[in-house]
């Protein structure tokens, strides 16, 4: 049967809207398995049902973390339902990604706190609106499965197939210890891909080995397979290890706007690109511009993905107001408007006692780091020994690193 014109161009636009789908989900993505089944599942017209797991193995998420949230945040705005499930059971045995050594069990209640936490900093990039986002503990169906359900499970991977993970690899070849609690981590993942009946999994590179999982099982299971879109990993503030808060290189979800816009001045200029593409919606072409050096200074480039970044999670009042800031105190070399005055307890005072009072250490090993990398001054005079005691006559400006400062007095 032949098409009237009309149809043909109905279907050439509606070929062209996939297209355009397609082209929008995957800007910043690593890999997708596979992009012909992601076409195939946006075709069909459906609301796709989008899963995301978050282990609640922190207090806190970064920057990092919002890599793959806003990526959901994407399917959500073209019209899909987010299924966010925390994994407060998965937790208790912790995911052996990226790990050389078994990680330690959880107790409940930090598990519970953590995931209060999450669930309201993760609302900050989610729309959390009826219909459009899910939240699911996984403890819900994890929790009742009977040993022979666990067997079961068990049953549907082999041992040659785990071993292939690399960090598990890695350890089988340095003698480490793994133990059997760890293989059942990427299945109890998969798992809840099969229960919710996940049309897409996100993750980030390190879940790839996981996600791929859930694939498996549920095609077991008689389920069509999920979609899995894995995401890079953001490299931190020092331009080389991932984000990370126990590397003290991330910027987190709910930082004061100051801090926030601070720390993205100092990433390195070939972190931009990265950050732009990864933490924000400007498009492509502008990006480009943005990069452009013989069309954009660097140092512009950078001042507008802070402020960009911080509108996200502030206001745009706030977002100017940090770039004001920061040019004032960094380019114009002035102190901040806001600055603390701390009272400290003794007067002469031993230098890293004073760092530690002033809050900008929490021990006196870390404040003896600051002093040893140069990185301490009282009144702009750098001090480099950690045994100076410092005697306090009226009020001192006391700077540690670029961004902690604060004035100290007796």
């Amino acid at each position: 049967m032949r098409l009237t014109s009309e149809a043909g161009l109905g279907i050439m636009s509606g070929m062209q809207d996939i297209q355009n789908t397609l082209t929008e989900l995957q800007r910043g993505v690593d890999s997708i398995y596979s992009i012909e089944e992601l076409k195939r599942k946006i075709a069909s017209g459906r609301t796709l049902n989008i899963k995301l797991g978050m282990d609640p193995t922190a207090p806190d998420i970064h920057m990092g973390h919002t890599v793959v949230l806003r990526k959901m945040r994407q399917f959500q705005d073209l019209g899909h339902k987010a299924t966010l499930i925390i994994g407060d059971y998965t937790a208790k045995i912790g995911d052996p990604t990226g790990r050389d050594t078994t990680r330690p069990i959880l107790d409940e209640a930090t598990i519970a706190a953590n995931a209060q936490t999450y669930l309201q900093q993760a609302g900050k990039i989610l729309d959390t609106s009826e219909g459009k986002l899910e939240v699911r503990y996984n403890s819900e169906w994890l929790a009742k499965l009977s040993f022979a359900d666990v067997l079961k499970l068990t049953g549907q991977v082999t041992v040659g197939q785990m071993l292939h993970r690399e960090n598990f690899k890695n350890r089988m070849a340095q003698e480490k210890e793994i133990m059997i609690s760890e293989f059942m981590y990427p299945l109890m993942q998969a798992y809840d891909s099969v229960v919710i009946k996940a049309d897409v999994e996100l993750g980030g590179t390190d879940q790839t080995f996981n996600n791929l999982m859930g694939r498996q099982l549920q095609e077991r299971d008689g389920q069509e397979k999920q979609v899995v879109i894995v995401m890079p990993i953001l490299v931190g503030l020092d331009g080389h290890e991932k984000m990370s808060k126990s590397k003290g290189n991330y910027i987190g979800v709910t930082d004061e706007p100051n801090d926030m816009f601070g720390k993205v001045m100092s990433i390195p200029d070939s972190l931009m690109k990265n950050y732009y593409e990864l933490l924000t919606s400007i498009p492509a072409p502008r990006i480009g511009s943005l990069l452009d050096e013989q069309e954009t200074h660097p140092r512009e480039a950078k001042d507008i993905l802070g402020r960009v970044i911080v509108e996200e999670f502030h206001t745009p009042e706030a977002a100017v107001a940090a770039s004001e800031e920061f040019r004032r105190r960094f380019a114009e070399n002035q102190l901040p408007t806001d600055l603390e005055t701390i009272s400290v307890s003794e007067n002469p005072i031993g230098l890293l006692k004073l760092i530690c009072e002033a809050g900008f250490a929490s021990s006196n090993s870390e404040a003896r780091r600051f002093v040893q990398q140069g990185a301490v001054s009282l009144d702009n005079d750098k001090i480099t020994d950690p045994k100076a005691q410092v005697t306090l006559a009226g009020t001192k400006v006391l700077k540690v690193g670029k961004r902690k400062i604060c004035q100290v007095q007796a």
